[in-house]
Parts: structure tokens; C-alpha cells; sequence
């Protein structure tokens, strides 16, 4: 199978990213572990295809702090209305699966935003369709439209979030104006 070659600084990321989880799975970050790992990445990344993950090269972490502790809050929240439904209403509770189409083409946008998604209690990715950029999840507690709507939103602004933390300048920018003219929408 021929590919394009990737750069190394593409790679990179990766390959840093592989030999932090070899050592965190041996429970040794000592040299020659770790060197070991690296040459372990190294033959994973030349010989089998991973796509290339492509970082925007920036992160924003005045925007990543409010981000976390709103992620904690609704992931509390989620918690106690799960309970709720668990308890109160049993198996009385209705679910559904609903597509969620995000902004972002990005693999790394559309993976974040479904880990952190899966994340939160009562709602999980069970689909992703990379073509469409599109998230199925299965949420909890779906009665009508307005519940369905909710859901988007609610996934459509966890997207906005990580991509003002690392999203790329040109999502950032799409991310502004398509707040500006909701805004107009709103206005008129």
C-alpha cells in the first residue's frame, strides 16, 4: 500500500503522544523505556497508516479553564438527572438517537467534541460519520422536538468551546461571524 509520505513534524505529536502512552501502560517512564517506546511509535507510525492528526498550534488556555469548569458543573448535573430518571421514572424513559452535524471537518474537533460529549452522563456518541462531520448520539430523556433541538444546541456549543480553545484561525473566524449574524437574526 503506497501513501504520501507524511513530514516527521507532522508525526510528531503522534509519536510523542504513543511513547507517553507506552510508558503510562508499562508504569515506567525510565530512559530506556521510553527509548524503547519511541522506536516501538516510530515502526507503528511507518508501518501501519495513522492518519496525520493536524493541531492548529494554538491552545488557548484563558478560554480552556472556563471550558473545564463548565464541563465539571454539567457533568454533576447530568449526574443527579440521570439518578432522577433512574429512579423516579425507571423504565418509563424515553431515549433517542439524534444526528448532531458539526462545524468542524477537523478529525481532532469531531473526536474531542464526541469524548467530551460521551463524557457528560444521559448522552452517548454510538455513530460518527466522517464525511459529513456528523455525531449520532443516543440521549436520554427525549420526549418532543424542542428536546432534540436542545441536544444540538447543547453539542454545537461544546464544539464552539474546544474550537475557541484549538480550533484553527479559520474556524475561529467562521465561529465569529456565524455569532454575528445570529446576532443580526436575532436583532431583526
Amino acid at each position: 500500500m503506497s501513501r504520501k509520505p507524511i513530514s516527521f513534524r507532522t508525526e510528531l505529536p503522534l509519536l510523542i503522544w504513543l511513547v507517553i502512552v507506552w510508558g503510562a501502560l508499562w508504569r515506567d517512564f525510565s530512559p530506556g523505556n521510553l527509548l524503547f517506546g519511541a522506536l516501538i511509535a516510530v515502526l507503528v507510525a511507518k508501518f501501519f497508516y495513522l492518519p496525520p492528526v493536524e493541531l492548529s498550534g494554538r491552545f488557548n488556555l484563558l478560554r480552556a479553564i472556563p471550558f473545564a469548569l463548565l464541563f465539571v458543573a454539567k457533568v454533576v448535573a447530568a449526574s443527579f438527572l440521570v439518578l432522577y430518571l433512574a429512579v423516579v421514572k425507571g423504565p418509563k424513559v424515553r431515549s433517542a438517537v439524534v444526528a448532531v452535524p458539526l462545524r468542524s471537518h477537523s478529525d481532532l474537533m469531531v473526536t474531542a467534541t464526541g469524548h467530551v460529549i460521551s463524557l457528560i452522563p444521559g448522552s452517548l456518541v454510538v455513530e460518527v460519520d466522517r464525511s459529513t462531520s456528523t455525531l449520532y448520539l443516543h440521549a436520554l430523556n427525549i420526549y418532543q422536538e424542542a428536546d432534540i433541538d436542545k441536544i444540538r444546541r447543547e453539542t454545537q456549543d461544546i464544539e464552539a468551546g474546544l474550537i475557541r480553545i484549538m480550533g484553527t484561525r479559520e474556524e475561529v473566524e467562521a465561529l465569529k461571524a456565524e455569532a454575528v449574524t445570529g446576532t443580526e437574526r436575532a436583532a431583526s
